[in-house]
């Protein structure tokens, strides 16, 4: 049983890590921040917003989807990694309803429900992350 609920965690943890590590490097380093800001971002919501806010908020979605993934990919400062792709899910969710009141939330809803379970099972449970090998090894140098 504890073998499952390990697998299980990192299940959740990869297919979290790999949705957001994929979308934050194809908005990175594909398309590039400044073009999706340009593409994707000014006009819809500068109309709503201050430039500057719009412009912080591609950035920050971006590079948070880009790093947070790839921690959650190696299991590394996971909980941080959850927080902060939380904050983009709900920036996401506010900027999408604002721009748009009726629109497709299943890219955000997949992500809600990877994300939420790991934030509410013990952290113990994931064993096959650099977490967690630093945190069975500061146990074994006890």
């Amino acid at each position: 049983m504890q073998l499952n609920r390990s697998i299980a965690v990192l299940t959740l943890r990869l297919l979290l890590g790999f949705f957001f590590l994929a979308q934050g490097f194809g908005k990175v380093f594909k398309f590039g921040v400044e073009n999706v800001y340009n593409n994707f971002f000014k006009e819809t919501y500068t109309a709503l917003l201050p430039e500057f806010l719009v412009y912080a908020t591609a950035y920050y979605t971006s590079y948070v989807e880009l790093i947070g993934g790839l921690l959650l990919v190696i299991g590394f400062k996971r909980d941080y990694a959850l927080y902060a792709l939380a904050s983009v899910l709900v920036i996401v969710t506010f900027g999408h309803g604002l721009a748009e009141p009726i629109w497709d939330t299943s890219h955000v809803m997949s992500r809600t429900i990877l994300l939420i379970p790991l934030l509410l099972l013990p952290k113990a449970w994931d064993r096959f992350s650099i977490d967690g090998l630093m945190n069975k090894s500061a146990q074994d140098s006890k």
